[in-house]
């Protein structure tokens, strides 16, 4: 929480929080002893009406008359004997502001981001088991709009549907330095239906993708968000604005191609529904082996290697039904010139060939996201080269966070997905 902190400027809060406290103990101390004499109740009886609540409650950030606050902040706070608790955020013409209580009970985040120049008043609330509420405020004026602000973007555009390899990806337009990226993380938030266990991964300084422990549940819904509006990211820059996607899994469909067989299994929802004769990358050019999913997809394109294999070895061609696997140029693809030695020997430069009716029913079938499982190749695929986040353990994925990782109270969010198959051990704001 560095991030924040750095930003707030402190302006005695807690000394006058705890000189109010003092004085309003002598006061209720001068009350109790005091007999009012006649038929009035009793010193002791006058005290008990006029106790002090159970519960008490202090906000700690933002402090009293604190200045410059960023625009993201939270109402962070301390309760004491606390049944119930409350927080109310006004802007100064007294208009709330949206938001919720975190899962821990500690603090308060708004909706959105808080506008800039404004001053605002938290308000916590307390209340005991003697119904008795105890309340704490903080007023505070957020800094002005900064001139240097960092864009968010997301891969995946409202309303896409994606195949259950997809992983999550966010992008920052400038780098966020190790040290603010426990606060950006904590600002990103996922909820699938129906609920799965995930977590983010740092893929790079401006690059950040979340993944199930599983693949996603067929079928499911998923939204997104990242609250960076006005959230401090090093070195004077902030956030630009919030983000937030709405996308839908599609039905479970996974490929998988043994090497020893050359032959490509399709299950769709568990079940298989298509066997087809493919031919791998030659000794030479051998293709990957490891988890993939589809990148992208070309209905038509111009495989152009003469840049990369030179003269004699490379080649320009035209291709049908093009699915990119790798960064390097690895792709499902219709290759009806090997269509003789497909299921028999391979004989491409890394490629998955199938015949042009397997590519065309290929092609109309999958989703950007869905898996591929090649097996049993003289390569292993090297992470990073195409969305290999499947292609790491779980363990070795949470690894990549920025906050620890804390398992969901109620496990059991297996994937739907074939047994054999499990996972190896743009809009702009």
């Amino acid at each position: 929480m560095r991030a924040v902190q750095d930003q707030l400027k402190r302006r005695g809060g807690r000394r006058r929080g705890l000189a109010a406290a003092v004085l309003a103990a002598a006061l209720a101390l001068t009350t109790a002893c005091t007999d009012g004499g006649g038929d009035k109740p009793s010193g002791w009886q006058a005290g008990s009406q006029n106790a002090a609540p159970k519960a008490a409650a202090t906000i700690t950030e933002p402090q009293a008359d604190a200045k410059d606050v960023p625009a993201s902040t939270g109402i962070t706070f301390t309760t004491k004997d606390a049944q119930e608790t409350t927080v109310e955020l006004k802007d100064s013409a007294g208009e709330a502001v949206e938001g919720q209580l975190a899962a821990d009970g500690k603090s308060w985040l708004p909706a959105g981001a808080l506008k800039y120049g404004e001053t605002y008043t938290a308000t916590v609330t307390a209340t005991g088991d003697d119904g008795r509420p105890a309340t704490a405020t903080s007023t505070f004026t957020t800094m002005a709009k900064p001139s240097k602000q960092v864009r968010v973007s997301s891969f995946l555009g409202d309303g896409q549907v994606v195949g259950v390899g997809m992983p999550l990806i966010v992008k920052f337009s400038r780098a966020v330095p190790e040290d603010y990226r426990d606060d950006v993380q904590r600002r990103m938030t996922v909820t699938s239906t129906p609920a799965q266990e995930g977590i983010w991964h740092w893929v790079s300084p401006t690059e950040v993708r979340y993944r199930p422990k599983e693949f996603w549940k067929a079928n499911s819904t998923v939204s997104y968000r990242v609250q960076a509006g006005g959230l401090p990211m090093g070195d004077g820059w902030y956030g630009r604005a919030d983000l937030t996607v709405d996308v839908k899994i599609g039905p479970s469909l996974i490929m998988t191609v043994d090497n020893k067989t050359k032959r490509m299994t399709v299950r769709k929802d568990g079940a298989v529904v298509k066997t087809i004769p493919v031919s791998l990358g030659k000794k030479s050019t051998p293709s990957s082996s490891g988890t993939m999913v589809v990148i992208e997809k070309l209905r038509k394109t111009v495989f152009d290697t003469f840049e990369e294999l030179g003269p004699e070895e490379g080649y320009r061609t035209k291709i049908d039904y093009a699915q990119r696997l790798t960064w390097g140029g690895e792709f499902i693809h219709a290759a009806p010139w090997s269509e003789g030695q497909q299921g028999r020997v391979n004989v491409s430069h890394g490629c998955v060939n199938v015949s042009m009716a397997n590519g065309a029913w290929l092609f109309a079938n999958t989703r950007i996201g869905d898996p591929i499982v090649v097996r049993g190749t003289e390569r292993k695929l090297q992470n990073g080269n195409g969305w290999t986040d499947w292609n790491m353990s779980w363990e070795q994925y949470v690894k990549g966070s920025a906050l620890p990782y804390e398992p969901p109270a109620a496990p059991g969010t297996d994937a739907t997905a074939d047994p054999d198959i499990a996972p190896s051990t743009s809009p702009t704001a």
